[in-house]
């Protein structure tokens, strides 16, 4: 369940527009229903999933600040996602590691030409542990900072 919304203003609205019943609280079934009013199926075991892992008090309901939990979680869930498909396609033969070569390989298909101690230099930057290759690690963190 990807957030649209980013700022605490937007995620209020979205929450109240899921309270259907209006208890400052929304079920699982309200979870699913809204859901399925933006064209994503989640089905009801999916939706009480979802409510668990973000229910502080238990009680089997999100208030508002366990549905700002749950978006951010999930947000930075689909973000990993998306950094590991963008690793994924700079590593070279599935070794784990961006290494320069790869990295020039990579920069010349998206049609920006690097000499190979250029593209040194930019893994050195965030290269943290000096094995002159990016880890998965290494390159979250060089994203985060772009």
């Amino acid at each position: 369940m990807a957030s649209p919304c980013s700022n605490v203003t937007d995620l209020d609205s979205v929450f109240h527009s899921f309270d259907k019943d209006g208890d400052g609280k929304i079920s699982a079934a309200e979870l699913t229903a809204c859901m399925r009013n933006i064209g994503e199926e989640l089905s009801l075991e999916d939706a009480e999933a979802f409510v668990k892992l973000a229910d502080r008090d238990g009680d089997g309901l999100l208030d508002l600040e366990d549905f700002v939990k749950l978006v951010e979680v999930e947000g930075e869930e689909e973000r990993d996602r998306d950094l590991r498909a963008a690793f994924k396609m700079y590593e070279d033969e599935g070794d784990g590691c961006i290494t320069p070569r790869s990295l020039k390989r990579m920069l010349s298909r998206l049609g920006t030409s690097r000499g190979i101690d250029e593209c040194r230099t930019m893994i050195c930057r965030f290269d943290l542990n000096g094995d002159g290759v990016l880890s998965f690690d290494e390159f979250r963190n060089m994203m985060m900072m772009v």
